[in-house]
This record gives C-alpha cells, structure tokens and sequence, in this order.
C-alpha cells in the first residue's frame, strides 16, 4: 500500500504586529502585594533567597507593601521565570514582565 505525500497550505503570518524582543533585553520578577504574608517573612525571603542585605531587603518589602508591588530582580526571560516559580515556592505572589 502506498501513501501520496499531503501538501500542507502555509499561510503568511502578519508580522507587523508582533513586538520584537531582542534577546539581551532584560525581564524584571516583580512580587505583588498580598494580605497573607507577614513583612518580616517577605524580608526575609529576599534575604535568603537573593541573598540581599538586611537594608535592601526591607527597602523591597516596603515597596511591596506601600506600593503593592516591588521588583526585586532582572535577568534573561529563563532567569525571571526560575525567579518568579522561587517566589511561589515561598507563598509570595510574583510575575514576571519585560523591562521595556
């Protein structure tokens, strides 16, 4: 039994629309504001797991608490996204966006 070669119809894709995004250009991981988690464990998980000190850490927290938001680091889309699953392995609420 032989089976004919099917032609696949490829449609152009509009491409004008689409943003570029250069590889090198940074991602941001940004943690929200929650009614959950205490200051001092949001510190202190900028602490131990950025490795940030005391003071800078505690900067952060306050952002995220007065601001509702806060980004607490920068790097490669993959570096934000190992970033973002840390924050929600610590039970904070994190995203991650291009830092255009």
């Amino acid at each position: 039994m032989s089976v004919a070669p099917v032609e696949i119809e490829r449609t152009e894709w509009d491409t004008s629309s689409l943003e570029e995004v250069s590889p090198d250009t940074p991602w941001v991981t940004i943690v929200h504001n929650d009614p959950v988690n205490l200051m001092s464990y949001v510190e202190y998980v900028f602490q131990s797991y950025f490795g940030y000190p005391k003071e800078k850490a505690k900067r952060l927290m306050m952002d995220v608490h007065q601001k509702g938001r806060a980004s607490v680091s920068t790097g490669s889309r993959e570096e934000m996204e190992r970033d973002v699953q840390a924050m929600h392995g610590y039970g904070l609420w994190a995203t991650l966006q291009h830092d255009k």
